[in-house]
């Protein structure tokens, strides 16, 4: 019966927090819809996940495009097949490392301080001083977020993209010896309106479960430091599993034949 009861208890729990979550969801979706708009939160939200997450994005998908080259090599090379590099590299980047890889650096950078910011303000109550305020927490707090996440990680994966297929540029012809007018046109041959914009769409995907699950660990942090701490940890752990599980959800949608 205790096995039983613990179960039972873990199944209840699991519910309770999809049903939070869920309810949370609605409003922040409502409220992101709806006016009033803080445009001035929603600019100061771009540049902090935009501007300031460049640098991260952009060594990540170089240094990951400079791998994949260098393995694509050494396996094709055994076939005879290393004018299949530029090929591989493109849709690797596209496809998979630069929204992947921006998603997972942006859910530590991010959604870590989200979490952590919002979370200081739920136990020093000043989230509650906004609501006696009038001002909607949802529509000050939560709504900017999400909008500026949804926006701006499609920005940074279409410049990870670039800078990624430079990185496999940059391999294949200072380091394994390709002609570099050949790579450039077997690249530009092989890209395909798809694999760019599958890639910008898991992005977008990507920027709203970050931003929301920053957001919903932060908003209902409690316990004072330790509830923040555990919330950021929450928060970062939580979005960067989903986002490789909405990768495979997605992939399968978009490349299901």
């Amino acid at each position: 019966m205790e096995f039983i009861t613990l179960v039972g208890r873990v199944f209840v729990h699991f519910f309770e927090a999809a049903g939070r979550l869920g309810i949370f969801t609605s409003k922040t979706i409502y409220h992101c819809f709806t006016p009033p708009f803080y445009f001035k939160q929603i600019l100061s939200q771009i540049i902090q996940i935009g501007f300031f997450s460049l640098p991260v994005v952009a060594l990540t998908t170089l240094f990951a495009g400079m791998v994949i080259a260098l393995q694509t090599y050494t396996g094709f090379a055994r076939f005879s097949a290393e004018g299949a590099v530029s090929m591989v590299v493109l849709v690797a980047v596209t496809r998979e490392l630069a929204p992947v890889m921006a998603g997972l650096m942006v859910a530590g950078r991010i959604g870590a301080a989200m979490a952590a910011e919002i979370g200081t303000m739920r136990v020093t109550e000043q989230i509650d001083a906004l609501s006696t305020l009038s001002t909607n927490p949802f529509k000050y707090l939560i709504a900017p977020r999400v909008i500026a996440g949804i926006l701006m990680l499609p920005v940074l994966v279409l410049i990870g993209d670039i800078i990624g297929i430079y990185g496999g540029y940059l391999i294949g012809v200072y380091k394994l010896d390709f002609n570099a007018t050949s790579y450039l046109v077997n690249t530009w041959d092989f890209m395909k309106p798809m694999d760019i914009i599958s890639g910008l769409v898991k992005a977008s995907v990507f920027g709203f479960i970050i931003t929301l699950l920053g957001c919903y660990n932060g908003f209902n942090s409690k316990g004072g430091a330790q509830g923040v701490g555990a919330a950021t940890t929450n928060a970062v752990v939580s979005a960067s599993i989903l986002i490789l599980i909405f990768n495979y959800i997605l992939t399968e949608l978009f490349f299901n034949t």
